[in-house]
């Protein structure tokens, strides 16, 4: 067996986006197809021979247009995240982040297979590419390292494939018992008559709890921000410090040890000075 070369890859999806539309069977409509079907079924429903099936076309009519389901997965990827509207020109880097943030939950709630996608070498296509560059751009202004705003983003898409993880698991749930996640709950006495032997649960219960919870995407994705702000004010404290020999401002280093000197010069004249004293 000959393994796939990941170039291909690349290849189909740039392609993908260049193609003008064309009558009859089309990369498309093969996509669009996978979509919808992976939105009704999950991503575990979708097969090449469903798709297929649902455009009313043979299975092996399908692989001239695409290697297989790996690569028609990778190409849906990339059409679901076109629906990222245009960035919001204006705002500080948090009201830009949070934006993002929220447009990206919008859509894994449209497409919740889309959390998904695992593993780590899934290839991005052109619209995944420029909305990850957009979610760097948030941040490039600020004071975070270059690692550091490749990490947060990586920690702000990884809240988000969470939350939508568990909407996933909450709608397959209901989808296969036919009974709803309140309804199942609401009904399951037996386990609360024995939690009262339990006493922080049974003071958060009757202080009233659980009678509004809050909503995890939203309360979580605002300790996030908070966390980030915090990050970022603090590399500014440390980016406002001088240099003792001649007064330049001092960036972080990167090694994220205080730096207290800009550069190897002055710090080679300080140690001449302190020498000669």
């Amino acid at each position: 067996m000959t393994q796939e070369n990941p170039d291909d890859g690349i290849e189909l999806l740039w392609r993908a986006a260049e193609r003008e539309p064309r009558p009859g069977l089309s990369l498309g409509r093969i996509v669009r197809a996978a979509v919808e079907l992976a939105d009704a079924e999950g991503l575990e429903g979708l097969s090449m021979r469903k798709v297929a099936d649902r455009l009313g076309f043979t299975t092996m009519s399908l692989y001239r247009h695409v290697p297989g389901r790996d690569q028609l997965v990778d190409l849906m990827l990339d059409q679901v995240l076109s629906e990222h509207p245009e960035a919001p020109p204006e705002g500080d880097w948090r009201v830009r982040l949070e934006d993002v943030a929220r447009q990206a939950w919008q859509i894994r709630r449209r497409h919740p297979w889309l959390a998904e996608v695992r593993g780590s070498r899934h290839l991005p296509g052109p619209n995944g590419v420029a909305h990850y560059d957009y979610m760097l751009s948030t941040l490039m202004d600020t004071a975070l390292r270059p690692s550091e705003v490749i990490a947060v983003v990586g920690l702000v898409g990884r809240f988000v494939d969470a939350e939508a993880l568990l909407l996933i698991e909450t709608r397959r749930e209901e989808r296969r018992s036919g009974v709803s996640e309140q309804e199942w709950w609401g009904a399951r006495d037996s386990l609360y008559e024995r939690l009262d032997r339990y006493p922080t649960i049974t003071r958060l219960w009757e202080t009233g709890g659980w009678d509004h919870p809050e909503n995890s995407f939203e309360f979580g994705l605002r300790r996030l921000l908070d966390g980030i702000a915090t990050l970022i004010q603090e590399r500014d404290e440390s980016r406002d410090e001088i240099c003792p020999e001649c007064g330049t401002s001092l960036d972080a280093a990167p090694s994220g040890r205080p730096r207290v000197y800009c550069s190897r010069a002055c710090q080679q004249r300080a140690y001449r000075k302190r020498k000669n004293v």
